[in-house]
């Protein structure tokens, strides 16, 4: 059984939302909410609230406890682009990229057991 947590157009960019997906992947859920408190990367916040919602989603929906689920898949995926111009010299200009990030989480149950 797969239990889902998805956030969407989260304002920070794929390629550094990944650095700290890399370094949660092997972790199982509890511990990689502690290790996200000590986490210096702006990335660490959006993710411990959707690792949160999955598992609260795993406890209320499918009445698993949080210590026996594991990370299944952990993906970042590219939003949507907001485009920005920055003015320079000579009636130029530079474009400023703001990417976002869609942030998908599944976990499963260690051994399919339940409570």
């Amino acid at each position: 059984m797969e239990i889902k947590a998805e956030a969407k157009y989260i304002r920070i960019s794929p390629r550094k939302a990944r650095l700290v997906v890399k370094a949660i992947r092997g972790l199982t859920p509890q511990k990689a909410l502690d290790y996200l408190k000590f986490v210096n990367k702006r990335a660490a916040e959006p993710l411990s609230k959707i690792i949160q919602s999955a598992i609260a989603n795993a406890k209320n929906n499918f009445g698993l406890k949080p210590e026996k689920l594991k990370f299944k898949k952990i993906q970042v995926g590219e939003g949507p682009t907001l485009k920005r111009w920055r003015a320079i010299s000579r009636g130029r200009a530079h474009p400023i990229m703001k990417r976002t990030s869609h942030i998908k989480i599944i976990l499963e149950g260690l051994n399919g057991t339940k409570s």
